[in-house]
């Protein structure tokens, strides 16, 4: 199970749709593939440390840990909530659950991707050439959910919409963490 989510979600990361064939499309399948979450935990913290080597959080690193743990939590499952919605919105819902198991499992790529760009910016990557790579690994980022949502959801324009429902709860994130950290 965990296996063949991962390599379809590599898969699919590489631009291979056959990739998706290896994720389960029932909802049981989906339900098991939240289990990306905890694979992504540890790739959570490390970012979070790595964000914290030059500075500590202000309110203390127990108080930022909690709020940052909440926070993605609520930001990964309010995606599915929310994208469920959209999903059957638009008379897709029979495909939902190939989606949210590829969505979920491609987050562990991401991941890796995140803490790659990381590492190589804590040992030392010269400035510009950092923010040029982190503005790659987004546009890459962008490409892969609007890549899997077209592959399990055969539809261009869910799969744009996906994309936006994606972007819009990770910005509110982002800006839940950034006020409640101030």
């Amino acid at each position: 199970m965990i296996e063949a989510g991962l390599r379809g979600a590599f898969m699919l990361a590489r631009g291979q749709a056959h990739g998706a064939m290896l994720i389960e499309d029932t909802p049981e399948g989906a339900a098991r593939s939240f289990w990306a979450a905890a694979l992504c935990l540890p790739g959570l913290l490390a970012l979070m440390l790595f964000d914290w080597a030059g500075e500590p959080p202000a309110a203390g690193v127990g108080h930022a840990l909690l709020l940052h743990l909440l926070a993605r939590g609520g930001g990964w499952a309010g995606f599915a909530v929310a994208s469920h919605a959209l999903a059957q919105a638009s008379g897709r819902v029979s495909a939902w659950p190939h989606f949210i198991a590829a969505w979920n499992w491609a987050n562990v790529v991401q991941y890796l991707l995140f803490l790659a760009v990381s590492a190589t910016a804590m040992l030392g990557l010269p400035g510009a050439l950092a923010s040029a790579l982190a503005l790659a690994t987004l546009g890459y980022q962008l490409w892969l959910v609007f890549f899997l949502a077209r592959t399990t959801l055969g539809s261009r324009g869910l799969a744009m919409a996906m994309l936006g429902l994606d972007l819009l709860i990770g910005v509110t994130v982002e800006a839940l963490l950034a006020s409640l950290s101030a």
